[in-house]
């Protein structure tokens, strides 16, 4: 019986959605490439954005401007290099995905625990 209204459910929106077409087209590596390297030269800009940074360039004599300025000079190695430093950093580096994961498995366990005793 169950199975039979959904089964018909299925049949009903297979007929009343729309289908979308995908089209498909190759990705050059020279578009991944560029896209990579904006993304890190984005993460440099946006760390010399952030007041405690430009708290210590400025203690250190280097206006906030002049840095971004060479940062746009820098060779996409020396950018590709610099973020990932500020990515290895502990307070600058991002959760991983396998991160997310057990942060995620804690939390679910924790709930479980505490709602089934």
């Amino acid at each position: 019986m169950f199975t039979r209204i959904i089964s018909r459910i299925l049949i009903v929106a297979m007929f009343a959605l729309p289908f979308q077409s995908v089209h498909a087209g190759m990705i050059g590596t020279d578009q991944i490439v560029l896209s990579s390297v904006q993304a890190d030269r984005d993460l440099v800009t946006q760390s010399l954005d952030r007041p405690d940074v430009a708290r210590q360039l400025q203690g250190m004599g280097i206006d906030a401007s002049v840095a971004k300025e060479r940062v746009a000079a820098m060779t996409d190695e020396e950018v590709r290099s610099l973020a990932g430093q500020i990515n290895s950093a502990p307070a600058g580096a991002r959760v991983s995905n396998g991160g997310w994961v057990v942060i995620i498995g804690l939390i679910a366990w924790a709930v479980w625990y505490y709602t089934a005793k």
